[in-house]
């Protein structure tokens, strides 16, 4: 979060009896924050993961055109489809932002500073930003039930929500218990792969669901890069992401596992889809984040890792959703 140009008169300083340091005898140490500007608020919707949210909808919009026999797509419904993606993804990165903060999760963070955990803005604001942009996921998703008339749909948009919240929120956050990389490769790799693909051509072929896979893996390196640079701060504040469940060690190998996995189902794709072979110049941005994951030192390589990351998702989406279809 970039810092407020000019402090506030009266400033705040962010405090709760719940904070991990103080339980554990250490002094607070937090400063005082102006209130939150709309760079801030902007900053606060972790832009750098949206192409998350961009790659398996432009993966499976590509594998749904290629399903349509008479070669047509529907251009309406793979915009709504990106609506959903991308408020989700929004919508998940306030909520985090709320949940984390609250609970004291962020008050030793070594990343960017968060709108909760900072003091910058009123928990009941983030909060309300993160309903209301999974309230506008809910509106495209519906308009999708609408136009496509797959009204089983809405179970699996509210089953996404209830997801989303429940990743840091509520008493018992599974993204706590080392299930985030889960949630993410289901929701953002197969679930928005295949359902992108659905409401092309009403059927899932096997090019969406691989393309899914791919997309759920560069998801969860996104994920294990951005645990991997909060592994200590995490586990002073009982933060059980898979990152501090293995090790660190283990989790820069995981990295490497998801982040080149999805060249490998590419490189198969490409055995039918010649042009497909183009999405292997993503490894040009992959294969250095995998250098520095592996002898990352500092929170800032890793940060560097995750841009590069993101970059490699977007690029392998969109390359390879164009090379099902050209």
């Amino acid at each position: 979060m970039t810092p407020a140009d000019q402090p506030a008169k009266r400033p705040r300083t962010h405090s709760r009896s719940g904070d991990p340091a103080k339980a554990a005898g250490r002094p607070d140490t937090s400063k005082p924050v102006g209130p939150a500007t709309a760079a801030d608020w902007i900053s606060g919707a972790r832009l750098r993961t949206l192409p998350l949210a961009v790659a398996p909808v432009a993966l499976g919009t590509g594998a749904g055109v290629l399903a349509i026999a008479e070669g047509s797509w529907h251009p309406a419904r793979a915009l709504l489809a990106l609506v959903v993606a991308l408020a989700l993804q929004i919508g998940v990165n306030y909520a985090n932002d709320y949940s984390d903060g609250v609970r004291g999760t962020d008050d030793h963070r070594v990343g960017p500073a968060r709108l909760t955990g900072s003091g910058a803005a009123k928990p009941k604001h983030v909060l309300a930003v993160a309903l209301a942009f999974f309230g506008i996921a809910a509106l495209a998703g519906l308009a999708l039930v609408v136009v496509t008339q797959q009204w089983w749909l809405l179970a699996v948009g509210a089953v996404a929500i209830v997801a989303a919240w429940f990743y840091t929120g509520g008493k018992h956050p599974y993204g706590y218990y080392g299930l985030g990389e889960l949630f993410v490769f289901v929701f953002f790799g197969l679930v928005a792969t295949a359902g992108s693909a659905y409401v092309q051509a009403l059927t899932v072929n096997l090019e969406a669901w691989l393309g899914g896979v791919g997309a759920g893996l560069l998801a969860c390196a996104v994920l294990m890069a951005n645990n991997l640079r909060d592994v200590a701060q995490d586990k002073l504040a009982r933060k059980r992401t898979l990152a501090v469940l293995v090790g660190e060690r283990a989790g820069r190998v995981l990295f490497v596992v998801f982040a080149l996995v999805p060249f490998v189902i590419a490189a198969f794709l490409a055995l039918f889809y010649p042009t497909a072979w183009l999405v292997q110049f993503a490894l040009l941005a992959a294969l250095p984040a995998c250098l520095i994951v592996l002898t990352a030192k500092t929170p800032r390589e890793l940060i560097t890792a995750l841009q590069l990351t993101s970059l490699t998702a977007l690029l392998y989406g969109v390359g390879l959703g164009l090379g099902l279809v050209f």
